[in-house]
């Protein structure tokens, strides 16, 4: 059993739980359910956009502990300062040490910047429950989803006036996506099953993205040349946490890699 297998099995059985104890009827009444969400594609491909979506991690089960120091207000308000594009937040709590509140206390903070949340999307209900937490996007694992769930939870997600970020990791993920024209396709450079990473995952799937679709990096990236090199292929959108997250100031970190960026 992978550390995904793990993840994905403890996920169904604690929304299982939470379904059983809140109605939707709930969610649809929280007071961030009638925002109208922010586009993350539209922020993304932006001319003057930097393409940063930062995120904010605690921990990941291949690292241990990241930063548990940092206040997600602190990193929100140093995120938005070095101008990124979006910010991404986990709010898995079992194993990246995230919640739901820390989402709800970036919105506080953050009205103008896309927020994606983070999470593994294992049921409908986590979808009524991003926009009523006050995400404007979600992440669909292509690994974790059938081909069906794929379209479906997608379909959900647009219904609610959320986007989505489809994260595939191999050849086999991107075809279970039923039409790439117009969506946001995040290249995971992590394996999900090893934890490693290898960022010639990006551009070995770069080509099989249509250019109508948003390409979206994601982990590894630890030098701003790397962007420049992405960008090559097509990237608009890079996502990074441990690289910011790993310092005593995530916020400022971030600033200064976006502003080696050529």
């Amino acid at each position: 059993m992978t550390i995904l297998d793990k993840i994905v099995a403890f996920k169904k059985k604690e929304v299982a739980k939470i379904k059983a104890e809140i109605p939707v009827k709930k969610l649809v009444e929280s007071p961030n359910f009638k925002n109208t969400p922010l586009s993350l594609k539209k922020s993304l491909t932006d001319s003057f956009s930097t393409g940063i979506i930062a995120e904010f991690k605690r921990q990941s089960p291949s690292k241990g502990v990241i930063n548990d120091k940092a206040t997600i207000l602190e990193v929100t308000k140093g995120y938005l300062d070095a101008n990124v594009a979006a910010q991404s937040i986990l709010t898995d709590t079992s194993f990246f040490g995230g919640t739901m509140a820390d989402l709800m206390e970036a919105r506080t903070l953050n009205q103008q910047k896309p927020i994606l949340r983070k999470d593994f999307v294992v049921d409908g209900f986590q979808i009524v429950e991003a926009k009523a937490i006050g995400a404007d996007a979600i992440l669909l694992i292509a690994t974790c989803l059938t081909a069906q769930e794929l379209k479906n939870y997608g379909q959900l997600a647009t219904d609610l006036g959320l986007e989505v970020l489809y994260e595939v990791h191999t050849q086999e993920d991107l075809e279970k996506i039923s039409d790439l024209d117009n969506k946001i396709i995040g290249i995971n450079n992590r394996n999900l099953k090893t934890f490693e990473v290898d960022l010639e995952h990006s551009i070995a799937l770069a080509n099989q993205i249509p250019s109508s679709a948003v390409k979206v990096s994601e982990s590894g990236i630890s030098d701003p040349r790397i962007i420049t090199g992405l960008k090559e292929y097509g990237f608009q959108g890079f996502l990074i946490g441990e690289n910011f997250m790993k310092t005593e100031n995530p916020g400022q970190a971030c600033q200064e890699f976006i502003s080696q960026i050529r």
